[in-house]
């Protein structure tokens, strides 16, 4: 794409109106409980932002500021809001997704092409929404069949990689008995579904010593991938890689999504300090870490543009993380196909009411990403758009 032609495009463009939408998602089931929280609940409620420009092309996104952040861009070219090689100005950032997805739709392309189209279109994804269903309802347990009941639901679905929580001693179960459960969940998926990924994600929830007891009960469960298995520290992780190295266990060691400490105000990486990413690239530079799952939208979509170049350098592979707003994997698809370097997406099984998905088809846990324009999701209904209302003179 030439640069200055797309700049000149998005410069004959104003924004005319910003409308703020509620939207809802539905998840398949009621979702229950990780290490570290409670009842996930069926669904999230949340704010989109939808950018009209005064030559008639629509974007919208996930909202990322109130709506009196963002009234005052009423009337700014979409060019001083927006440079398609480096993505939403500074100020502009609380409209970050739906800048790009108004600037990818004036041009005529998919966001990722926008991006330079450096990865696959197909991409692997997997299910994140296996929490600890077996422990409900909570007068009646139903027990591991319920976690294998809901596998086969996302199977059906299209998913064939699966992500269980585990740490159910951390808080809900007695410590003994909470990794007895794990490695049962485990153990039965993998025996029901012997040819899928299997992935666990402990949300920071065992000790060390713990973690590597669960390891021993799953050592011939071929793991893929292991998340947040207690806090992150270099001594924890060393252990753990020889332990696995024992085992004869190749999984993948993901971290980052959950934040020990929080910046004064949004930085290079967002609602992560500095401090937390430089950890992260100091671990992964003694192999004790593979892959950051810093969130999507938490650090935003423009500034992880800038961080997946630095991961690459690093030799570390992404999956921002995504749970729990069904919008964002779509997102993170886009990235993908955009910059490359992610290793698989977390899937997020469901709908949101006003929203079309059906131009993306999962099928053999690949999503495939549409040629369409923009972030290629469109809105189905506008009754409940209310306009951003303005400053007074």
């Amino acid at each position: 794409m030439n640069p200055e032609a797309v700049r000149r495009a998005l410069s004959e463009h104003r924004i005319a109106r910003i409308e703020a939408r509620q939207v809802q998602d539905r998840y398949p089931r009621p979702v229950g409980r990780n290490a570290r929280l409670g009842h996930h609940g069926t669904g999230r409620g949340y704010k989109a932002h939808v950018l009209t420009t005064d030559q008639g092309a629509t974007g919208w996104g996930i909202a990322q500021a109130a709506d009196e952040q963002v009234q005052a861009f009423v009337g700014a070219r979409v060019s001083d809001l927006f440079d398609a090689e480096q993505g939403a100005a500074e100020r502009a950032v609380g409209l970050d997704i739906a800048l790009h997805d108004l600037a990818a739709r004036i041009l005529g392309v998919p966001v990722y092409v926008l991006l330079g189209g450096k990865g696959p279109t197909t991409l692997p994804v997997y299910s994140g929404a296996l929490y600890f269903d077996d422990l409900d309802p909570e007068d009646n347990p139903r027990g591991v069949a319920a976690v294998l009941a809901e596998c086969q639901q996302d199977y059906e679905t299209g998913f064939r990689a699966f992500k269980l929580k585990i740490g159910r001693g951390f808080k809900w179960m007695p410590a003994e008995e909470g990794i007895q459960r794990d490695i049962a969940v485990t153990r039965a998926v993998r025996e029901r579904f012997p040819d899928c990924k299997l992935l666990v994600d402990a949300n920071d929830g065992y000790t060390c010593a713990d973690f590597l007891r669960f390891l021993d009960g799953v050592a011939d469960c071929d793991l893929y991938w292991i998340e947040e298995p207690f806090t992150e520290s270099r001594d924890d992780l060393l252990r753990l890689r020889e332990h696995m190295a024992k085992l004869g266990c190749r999984a993948l060691i993901a971290d980052g999504e959950r934040r020990i400490e929080q910046p004064q105000s949004p930085g290079r990486y967002g609602g992560y300090s500095e401090a937390h990413v430089e950890r992260l690239f100091a671990l992964a530079a003694e192999k004790l870490l593979n892959v950051c799952l810093v969130d999507l939208t938490l650090v935003g979509f423009t500034r992880w543009r800038r961080l997946m170049p630095e991961l690459i350098r690093a030799g570390i592979l992404a999956s921002p993380h995504t749970w729990g707003l069904i919008p964002k994997p779509y997102y993170v698809a886009h990235l993908a196909a955009g910059l490359g370097n992610v290793v698989i997406i977390e899937g997020i099984p469901g709908r949101t009411d006003g929203v079309d998905y059906s131009a993306f088809r999962l099928q053999n846990g690949h999503l495939a990403v549409p040629a369409a324009a923009g972030f290629g999701l469109s809105l189905t209904r506008h009754s409940d758009c209310q306009a951003v209302p303005q400053s007074s003179p």
